[in-house]
Parts: structure tokens; C-alpha cells; sequence
């Protein structure tokens, strides 16, 4: 039966979308498109523009294409812009989240895989963390994921909704077909190649001060073409049955900021330069996972560990598509 995928005209919504219809899942995809892109869903898919909130829209897309299952991406995801506009933030992620779980309830839809995040952690008192470390967020939208986890227990415990949340770590790369393109863009990764292509001066690094090997802030970055397959295996895995339940997405391994840089400078060829600026608010200083559990459970594990090679990929798609998804 048909996967209902939220968000799926986004950076890995659409990565997710491509692989489920090369594994011959049929897929609808729902998006308001104010951050996705119509150029990025597979045209084989049934693309609806619209709220998640929308319940009359839902119910009606549920019904038209017997959906029984659905990957929600949907929200906004910037940590900084959260901090300076949470009631927005809230709203459409808690809120909007709220909307689609209750319609799907209603029409019977009781699988859900859920994009969720290592922003839910917060500042580490571990290292690698894996889902038992202790939740507390340092930005609203870490806060907004997490309170839609807990809505999801919830209606576990209350309707019989099975989901698998995935708390991925900072996605990166690109597929082919399926890059960045954020406005304003604020990833790292895009951001630094754009001073390779001429398109910013300078990069800026937020902090040179954190306990760090460096000073600079560790991340770990996972593979947009792994997390779409992660997705896949956990979509499989609730249709066999398989209790709700929280997993990591990461590699494992941890790249500073300005790691990450001097790997652009080399797969690049290029010089990018560098403005250190203050700590921003909500940034923790090292989020790396422990994804054994994803690894165990549903059978995943990440082909993309070597950062030069998750940067060489996006590098490849944005010298293809130097004004995005633009047409």
C-alpha cells in the first residue's frame, strides 16, 4: 500500500522518495513547498501542495490512495532561527505534527516513521550518544522535535500507532539528483563550498573556544543517501510488525568545523577562507552517535564514513545545479 511522505519535496524527503520508488513502494508525497522544491520530487509521484494541518487534505489524499503508512519530515529545521522565532517553530512543527497525527489516527493510518533529531539531546554528557542519553534540548527546535517524540509515545500508548523515531545526526551529501538548496542556506557543508564557487568571500566559523580537540564545534555527518535508506528499513520494519522505538543515525565518527573546511579545500582544489565570529545560541560543542542500535534492529549501516567523500558529493551537485533547484 502507499507511503504518505510529508515534507518529500525537501533536501531528504525527496532523497527518501527516490529510493522508495526504486524499491517499487508506491509513494504520495504532501508538501507546502516553503522550503521544498517541485524540481526535487521523482515525477512519477503524486506531489500534493499543501499544510500537514490540513485536515480535510490529508483525510482526502488517505482515502483517495489507500495510504497506510507515513514518513513525516515535515518542519523547519534551523537551530539559530528557532532561537529568535520559537512560537513559529512550535507552531508548525508541534502544531502542525499534532494536525497530521490525530487525522491520521482518524482515517486509520498507525504506522509512522518520524524524522527526528540528535538536537534532542542537547549538550552531551557522553560521548558517542546513543538513545538512552539523557533529552535535554538547547534550542527550541530541538524542544519542538522532541515534544512530537513524546506525542508519539502517547498515541502509541493510547491508539495502537506503531513508529520508529529517528534521531539523525547532521545529514549531509548529495545523490545525484538531490542536493542542498536552503533560502537562506546555513548548513556548513553548502555554505563552505559556496566560498569555493566564488559565491561568499568568507565562511564563518561560530566559536573557536569550545572543549574541543580544535576549538571549533564536532558533528557527525550522515549521508542523505544513507538516511534515506534508513528511512526504507524502518518503514519495513514497522509493516513486519515491529515495535515502536527510537534510533540514531550517525557514523560514528566526528568531524570539526574546521575539519570540514580544509576537507572542502581538497576536494575542491580551492582556497576558502575563514572569519571566526561568536558562539552562536543553541549550538552544542559535540554531538557524535552511537547508531548500534539502527545498525542491530533495522539492519542499517552507514556506506558513507570518510567526510571527503560526503563533501565530494555535494561538491559534484552543486557544480551540476550552481543555482539549485532553479530552473
Amino acid at each position: 500500500m502507499p507511503t504518505l511522505v510529508t515534507g518529500g519535496a525537501g533536501y531528504i524527503g525527496s532523497a527518501t522518495v527516490d529510493l522508495l520508488v526504486e524499491h517499487g513502494e508506491p509513494v504520495v508525497v504532501i508538501d507546502n513547498m516553503s522550503e521544498g522544491h517541485f524540481d526535487a520530487v521523482n515525477p512519477e509521484v503524486p506531489l500534493y501542495e499543501g499544510s500537514i494541518g490540513d485536515g480535510a487534505l490529508v483525510r482526502s489524499i488517505v482515502e483517495k490512495h489507500g495510504i497506510d503508512a507515513c514518513i513525516h519530515f515535515a518542519a523547519h529545521t534551523n537551530v539559530g532561527d528557532s532561537v529568535v522565532e520559537p512560537g513559529r517553530y512550535y507552531a508548525n512543527n508541534v502544531g502542525e505534527g499534532l494536525f497530521l497525527l490525530n487525522t491520521l489516527t482518524a482515517t486509520g493510518v498507525k504506522q509512522i516513521v518520524f524524522s527526528s533529531t540528535c538536537a534532542t539531546y542537547g549538550e552531551p554528557v557522553r560521548v558517542p550518544m546513543d538513545e538512552d542519553h539523557p533529552q535535554h534540548p538547547q534550542s527550541p527546535y530541538g524542544w519542538s522535535k522532541f515534544f512530537v517524540e513524546r506525542m508519539l509515545e502517547d498515541f502509541n500508548r493510547a491508539y495502537g500507532t506503531r513508529f520508529v523515531g529517528l534521531r539523525y545526526f547532521n545529514a549531509a551529501g548529495a545523490t545525484e539528483l538531490r542536493g542542498e538548496d536552503h533560502k537562506p542556506e546555513t548548513h556548513l557543508i553548502p555554505l563552505v563550498l559556496f566560498v569555493a564557487l566564488g559565491k561568499r568571500g568568507t565562511i564563518n566559523v561560530f566559536g573557536d573556544d569550545y572543549g574541543t580537540h580544535d576549538g571549533s564545534c564536532v558533528r557527525d555527518y550522515v549521508h542523505i543517501a544513507d538516511l534515506a535508506a534508513a528511512h526504507w528499513r524502518a518503514l519495513g520494519y514497522l509493516r513486519k510488525g515491529g515495535k515502536s522505538d527510537f534510533f540514531n543515525l550517525g557514523t560514528g565518527r566526528g568531524q570539526s568545523v574546521l575539519e570540514v573546511i580544509e576537507a572542502a579545500r581538497k576536494v575542491s582544489g580551492r582556497e576558502i577562507r575563514v572569519k571566526v565570529e561568536a558562539r552562536r545560541p543553541g549550538d552544542a560543542s559535540y554531538l557524535v552517535a552511537n547508531a548500534e542500535k539502527a545498525e542491530t534492529i533495522l539492519d542499517w549501516k552507514p556506506r558513507y564514513l570518510e567526510i571527503e567523500e560526503t563533501i565530494e558529493s555535494a561538491w559534484k551537485w552543486h557544480l551540476a545545479h550552481p543555482d539549485g533547484y532553479a530552473r
